[in-house]
């Protein structure tokens, strides 16, 4: 896996090892995760049972806001907004409908949305958050790793969050101190600390 800085799947079974490591470069590769991750490692011991999964996340992509890609025109209670891209019309319609309620939003057109607001209502809209790249990062990046992960490895814990990510499955509970120890020995290996 040439698009990655680090890639490496060990496991105490070699065979099992390899065939997890052509699973994990195939899920990769279908999710589209290697613009998004730049180091991934994983680890398998099927006589646990015990699947880790560790990563360093690329930095992921800034909020995406309503000034992003639209101009907010506001005349009295009369907003406008023109939108320069589509993109994000569907999840912006969606927020609008949930804050302000279907009613008092329009859409003569795909570019246009008119509203009738007051002033404390309408003050806000350019700053309004439409879409977090990083919580699409997040479910995509869980929903790999459960497809990498071992089929019966039930029990889960997971965490993504200041460019880092780990899943750890199995089929037995597993105590927190063995999971830190667990997730922090995999990084160690990678050259990374928590």
């Amino acid at each position: 896996m040439q698009a990655l800085e680090y890639f490496e799947v060990e496991s105490t079974e070699p065979a099992g090892g390899e065939m997890y490591r052509r699973i994990a470069e195939v899920v990769l590769l279908d999710h589209d995760l290697l613009k998004v991750v730049s180091k991934f490692r994983a680890f398998i011991d099927p006589e646990v049972p015990v699947f880790v999964a560790t990563g360093i996340a690329k930095k992921v992509p800034a909020l995406v806001r309503v000034r992003d890609f639209a101009n907010v025109n506001i005349q009295d209670r009369q907003v406008i907004l023109a939108l320069a891209n589509e993109n994000y019309l569907a999840p912006l319609l969606k927020i609008l409908w949930e804050r302000f309620g279907k009613d008092r939003v329009d859409q003569p057109d795909r570019f246009t949305i008119t509203m009738e607001l007051d002033a404390s209502e309408s003050g806000m809209l350019e700053d309004m958050v439409v879409l977090d790249p990083g919580e699409a990062l997040y479910r995509d990046l869980i929903y790999a790793l459960q497809c990498i992960a071992p089929e019966g490895f039930k029990v889960r814990r997971q965490f993504y969050g200041k460019g880092v990510f780990w899943y750890v499955a199995s089929e037995n509970t597993l105590a927190e101190d063995i999971v830190r120890t667990l997730v922090a020995d995999n990084f160690q290996k990678m050259g990374e600390s928590l």
